[in-house]
């Protein structure tokens, strides 16, 4: 199958465009500790964190750190090869597991001993490249959730299609290109947290497609952010977060009487 036509992908995309619409909205979830959607492509995900919170079964407890956790899971009408399909296979045990591994080394799990957390994606619509696009917004759920991080990591897709690399796969390019290699980075620290490959590149066709996922990222993280910058301003709206560069009162001690103003004397 020819995916780029006179230069063109069949979307129309250049090489380098990320799929249109990318949206991506923080505390869409009343009930979760932290949530948020994201449309990208035709991808619709939602994403919901519960946490930190009392860790059950107990013998999983660690009393050193938080015990992170995910779930991944596709519904069964999220596209014509998933229909009727329920509960989790292998390969949603297998991307549930890369997705705790890449939050597992930014959560700073160690100011939460004994408890967990737990990271839920949902996709509702899938159209290829589901696992990074449902990290992404896992990324802002967890930032919603007011849970402390190294970083807020984007994900992103890079690969080979018809002998060129691209970046950001929709669903024929990942089922018919030449190689796929989803990434979550983290622009802060410049870590590529996940690293995945399917197909055989050559050394400077991976170097050229980890510029390009880089770039990527940039793109991807803005709009997380933007995302978090929204939903602070909506709970400064309904009075949940201070106003920025306004420093909390300090609450007044029974130890410390309240000092005279100047000019009045000193009581006795």
């Amino acid at each position: 199958m020819k995916l780029i036509v006179d230069g063109k992908r069949l979307d129309g995309r250049s090489l380098s465009d990320l799929r249109t619409p990318l949206a991506i909205r923080a505390g869409v979830l009343n009930k979760a500790d932290g949530s948020a959607y994201i449309e990208w492509g035709n991808n619709k995900i939602l994403a919901a964190v519960y946490g930190p919170k009392e860790c059950i079964p107990r013998h999983d407890i660690n009393p050193y750190k938080a015990v992170v956790r995910c779930r991944y899971a596709m519904s069964p009408f999220a596209s014509f090869e998933e229909h009727g399909r329920t509960g989790p296979n292998r390969r949603s045990r297998e991307i549930s597991k890369v997705i705790q591994e890449v939050f597992e080394n930014v959560i700073l799990a160690e100011q939460f001993p004994k408890t967990a957390i737990d990271i839920f994606i949902e996709v509702l619509q899938a159209d290829g490249g589901t696992r990074v696009a449902g990290l992404t917004a896992a990324a802002v759920a967890l930032a919603d959730a007011g849970i402390p991080m190294k970083d807020v990591v984007a994900g992103i897709a890079a690969g080979k299609i018809d002998g060129q690399i691209a970046v950001d796969f929709g669903k024929y390019e990942d089922n018919f290109g030449e190689s796929d290699m989803p990434f979550a980075i983290s622009l802060r620290t410049g870590e590529i947290l996940l690293f995945q490959m399917d197909g055989m590149l050559t050394k400077d066709e991976i170097a050229k497609a980890i510029d390009m996922a880089f770039e990527g990222a940039k793109k991807v993280n803005e709009l997380q952010v933007k995302a978090l910058k929204a939903r602070y301003v909506e709970k400064e709206e309904k009075g949940a977060a201070p106003a920025p560069g306004i420093p909390p009162q300090e609450p007044a001690s029974a130890e410390q009487p309240p000092q005279p103003a100047e000019g009045q004397e000193q009581p006795y």
